[in-house]
């Protein structure tokens, strides 16, 4: 069976995909409760740091005005705990003893924001880093101790099989953290070199196993890395790695692999690919300078962290092996590509000013909360300083203004940074199932394109030519070409370099791609992953459900397919012989009750996130989606109803899908009470409302794809749109009431 080709160049945010649960919306501020039966608590919890156990203490808490009893406490890290404290890190499991969640969140990890006194260190970092590579959602809590203020904690995501599954496709495979029982100041720490050993038990002690095995999963990585780097490919997803390091080394967060090569995770994806995840950003902005294990060894100035050479462990030493980044830098090609990445994040958070607006914004939001915090390790003024100034305590923390500014200045002369090609927006040409992709690239000595079929499986590389023979033109014009057979819908990516540096379209690539889609005839329309209150199945329970929709207009027998939420086993379910009318929706009951009467599968959803796989006759995917956290009694559906891109919604079993999540609201929104400048908008749009209130605003690209989502509540909401393509944009805003939509450029 055939779909329909949607025949235009989409491009793919990586928040469409993978999504970022609402709980870690940037800028918020939660507030978190304990309530301790114990009034000696803080000596207990000290106790367990003490004795290096992760035992817990029991307490009911109450988060945002939702209460939760019998909830597993403790400490959380190391370095940021000490007995002798007020204020410590806090690890929190709401499913200690009774199966519980919060917006599909079991467990919630507290910072204490030590080592940073602007307070937004670790909260913008992560902000930055979520644009390009998977990383946690962070933002703020307002702890209460037995009703009283204990201080303003970060709040940031757990890496757990909740975000694997949503960032991978999987969580159950080798999972390792980059933390070694014991760090040494003066040693290897988790660098990856295959220095102490050639057996997998020979690295016990330096990398912590959070799968059920895996350590010889890691010795080949290792064993590869350090041996026969170019075969790298078979075993390291290589672009990540090199994300992470150009993160690290703009953001000059040296608590790294830099550093001490500590403070990352590592996950093997289902392809075999070992992904590096970037952990603990609570002293990124030169806050840490101990050691970058090159020139650096013993540590660098606040002077020296603005212009430290991002390449140093490819021209100088390394004082202690960094495999990770030296045998990948040695390769000219992935040092092109680890420049353009540098350039790309320098350009849209520094050279533009936009950090400067987002910490300026993320300050405000705390501002009362950090100056009636009591406990906190700086003061008020310090708080206020540490934007532009650097605040001298037991070290000296930068003004992150200060340090960045320079840091762009010496970022954007350095070698490599300038001169690759410049990469037009591309076009395809579809026949039968042929498709031709052609872009106008100048400057370049190759071009390549990566594709694939879909969110998790690998890229595949070829070449595209200039030659006028792959639809692009008269030969030696500058558009580039290539023919790619038997494919459907594809996600893509264009990498052009030259001898001097190398260029992405999109620039956010892999992360990001553009998308050659196919409109499946029976798509995946709308799920629910927890139901307590929307809809009873045949036997009159409130089960978890997957809606599909059939989009042509002729009934579509669905025998012998099947439905599953695990890619290695897409049998999982079949489908006994029923039809799907034409434009009609068909419900099927995810609850494991697979012997019930009617559409019962024997697998269930996880209100934590995962993926749902529709498959043919053949054992082709006809339709995947993956998700994240959801909350009880929301679905995520598609948006335009049956084609379009998923969103948190009100849910419409067996209906057609609200475009939006409605919020009550009784203003009725029109050009006298809304205003929306500026207009053409570059980085900042700002929202202008007559009165708060609850409402929707969502960013449509001509193609009528959702490119934005935000939730505004106040009267005047500054929108970051630096991440959207320049273009003709048409902008909505809705509340139960009424809507309001106005063109909108953005260039």
């Amino acid at each position: 069976m055939k779909g329909k080709l949607l025949l235009t160049v989409l491009f793919i945010t990586a928040s469409q995909i993978y999504g970022q649960n609402s709980f870690y919306k940037d800028g918020d501020v939660h507030e978190i409760k304990f309530y301790f039966k114990q009034t000696n608590w803080d000596y207990l919890l000290d106790s367990f740091y003490v004795k290096g156990d992760e035992e817990r203490l029991l307490a009911n808490i109450n988060i945002d005005g939702t209460s939760y009893d019998s909830v597993g406490i403790r400490y959380k890290g190391y370095s940021s705990v000490s007995i002798d404290r007020k204020k410590n890190p806090f690890n929190i499991k709401l499913d200690w003893l009774i199966n519980q969640d919060h917006n599909g969140i079991d467990k919630i990890k507290l910072s204490n924001v030590i080592q940073d006194p602007s307070f937004i260190r670790e909260a913008l970092s992560y902000e930055i880093a979520r644009k390009y590579m998977p990383a946690s959602g962070a933002n703020y809590a307002k702890v209460y101790i037995n009703d009283v203020y204990w201080g303003l904690y970060t709040s940031v995501q757990d890496v757990d099989k909740g975000f694997l599954r949503t960032s991978f496709g999987s969580g159950d495979n080798t999972f390792v953290k980059g933390n070694p029982k014991t760090l040494k100041l003066n040693g290897e720490n988790c660098n990856l070199s295959n220095t102490q050993g050639t057996d997998s038990s020979d690295y016990y002690e330096l990398y912590e196993m959070k799968s059920d095995y895996g350590y010889g999963d890691l010795y080949e990585l290792i064993d590869t890395l350090n041996t026969s780097p170019a075969n790298i490919e078979t075993v390291l997803n290589v672009d990540r790695a090199l994300w992470m390091h150009a993160f690290n080394y703009v953001l000059v967060n040296f608590d790294s692999y830099v550093g001490y090569a500590q403070n990352y995770y590592l996950y093997k994806d289902n392809n075999g690919q070992f992904n590096p995840i970037l952990w603990d950003l609570n002293q990124s902005f030169a806050s840490y300078r101990l050691t970058d294990a090159s020139d650096y060894f013993q540590g660098f100035t606040i002077d020296q962290a603005k212009k430290i050479d991002p390449l140093l462990h490819y021209t100088s030493f390394s004082v202690h092996p960094r495999p990770l980044m030296r045998n990948l830098f040695n390769n000219d090609r992935y040092r092109k590509m680890y420049l353009a990445h540098i350039k790309t994040i320098t350009e849209e958070n520094f050279a533009n000013g936009l950090y400067k607006t987002r910490a300026s914004a993320l300050q405000s939001g705390i501002d009362a909360s950090v100056k009636s915090d009591t406990n906190k390790f700086y003061s008020y003024t310090d708080f206020t300083d540490n934007l532009t100034k650097t605040v001298t305590d037991l070290v000296d923390y930068p003004g992150i203004s200060d340090l960045m500014d320079a840091r762009t200045t010496y970022l954007q002369s350095y070698s490599g940074y300038n001169g690759g090609p410049v990469i037009n927006q591309p076009t395809h040409q579809s026949s039968g199932q042929d498709l031709y992709i052609n872009a106008s690239v100048s400057n370049a000595t190759e071009v390549i394109i990566a594709y694939r079929d879909n969110n998790f499986s690998l890229f595949t590389k070829s070449t595209m030519l200039d030659d006028g023979l792959h639809n692009d033109g008269a030969s030696g014009d500058g558009i580039y070409g290539v023919l790619i057979t038997d494919k459907e819908s594809l996600q893509y990516y264009i990498y052009a370099d030259n001898s001097t540096a190398g260029s992405f379209s999109p620039a956010r690539a892999a992360y990001e791609f553009h998308s050659v889609e196919n409109i499946p005839d029976v798509a995946i329309n709308e799920l629910c992953a927890s139901n307590d209150n929307i809809i009873t199945d045949p036997q009159g329970e409130y089960e978890d459900w997957v809606e599909l929709f059939n989009n042509t207009n002729s009934d579509i027998s669905l025998k012998g397919y099947f439905l599953s939420d695990d890619n290695s086993d897409l049998q999982k379910w079949t489908f006994p012989d029923v039809t799907i009318k034409a434009n009609s929706y068909l419900l099927v009951w995810t609850d494991s009750d697979e012997n019930d009467p009617g559409l019962h599968t024997n697998f269930k959803l996880s209100a934590s996130g995962e993926a749902v796989y529709l498959s043919n006759t053949s054992s082709q995917i006809v339709d995947e989606i993956t998700f994240g956290a959801i909350a009880t009694d929301t679905t995520y559906g598609r948006s335009p109803n049956g084609v379009g891109s998923f969103s948190l919604m009100k849910p419409t079993p067996n209906a057609k899908n609200d475009e939006v999540h409605l919020n009550s609201n009784h203003l009725a929104l029109d050009k006298s009470n809304v205003s929306i400048y500026p207009n053409p908008a570059e980085q900042i749009l700002n929202v202008q409302l007559s009165k708060t209130g609850k409402y929707s605003m969502l960013l449509y690209d001509v193609n009528g794809r959702v490119v934005k989502n935000e939730q505004i509540s106040k009267v005047h909401s500054q929108i970051d749109v630096s991440d959207v393509n320049p273009g003709l944009y048409f902008l909505q805003l809705v509340n139960e009431h009424s809507n309001y939509t106005s063109k909108l450029i953005i260039r």
